[in-house]
């Protein structure tokens, strides 16, 4: 069964992220223990990455239980998404826009409320034919749901999804799901296992 859709990860995957940047910057910076700004969330009425809150809820829980100022809030919910899209991996994404076209292309992304909105200035909607964000569609990985839903928006069999991913659990979880799945460490030897993968079975 020849590979008939790519979908991969964003976050430490077609995004490099630098967990220098956030949150422990800003926590030196507002005067706060470590793990603060992480904890300040734990009153939200729900899970955000399945579609529990929204970035209103989040900025206002950040204000009150931190303590902050408007403006104290507004830099720390910019440097939360100056963290959060990280840098573009260009060889990786240049890669995966080269399979647009031949195969389908994907993106199944465990995200937060605002995630789609702020990573188009990296242009991932214009080299894919569908992105699940977790918290529009209200299941993450590892659940097998998000799997299946993924492959029936692109309309393929698991056995047909090749997906790059830099959790272990989420990889196997795809394997577990009928997928064909790396575990993403280094982009060249992923693009080299994706390849070998995909001449397999063409």
């Amino acid at each position: 069964m020849a590979i008939k859709a790519v979908v991969l990860d964003i976050g430490g995957v077609l995004e490099v992220i630098d967990d220098e940047v956030f949150p422990a910057p800003a926590e030196a910076r507002l005067g706060l223990v470590p793990g603060a700004i992480a904890a300040g969330l734990a009153g939200l009425p729900g899970d955000a990455m399945i579609g529990g809150a929204t970035e209103e809820a989040i900025r206002a829980e950040w204000q009150r239980t931190l303590g902050l100022d408007d403006d104290q809030v507004d830099e720390l919910v910019e440097d939360y998404w100056r963290w959060y899209l990280g840098t573009v991996d260009r060889p990786l994404l240049d890669w995966f826009a080269a399979q647009q076209g031949p195969r389908l292309t994907g993106i199944l992304s465990n995200s937060g409320p605002g995630a789609r909105e702020r990573e188009r200035v990296h242009g991932f909607e214009d080299v894919t034919d569908d992105i699940v964000y977790s918290h529009e569609v209200g299941v993450a990985k590892p659940d097998p749901a998000a799997y299946e839903l993924t492959a029936q928006r692109l309309g393929v069999a698991p056995g047909e999804v090749l997906f790059l991913d830099d959790v272990e659990a989420n990889v196997d979880a795809a394997r577990a799901a009928g997928w064909h799945a790396v575990l993403h460490v280094d982009t060249a030897a992923s693009i080299a296992e994706m390849e070998r993968i995909i001449a397999g079975l063409d």
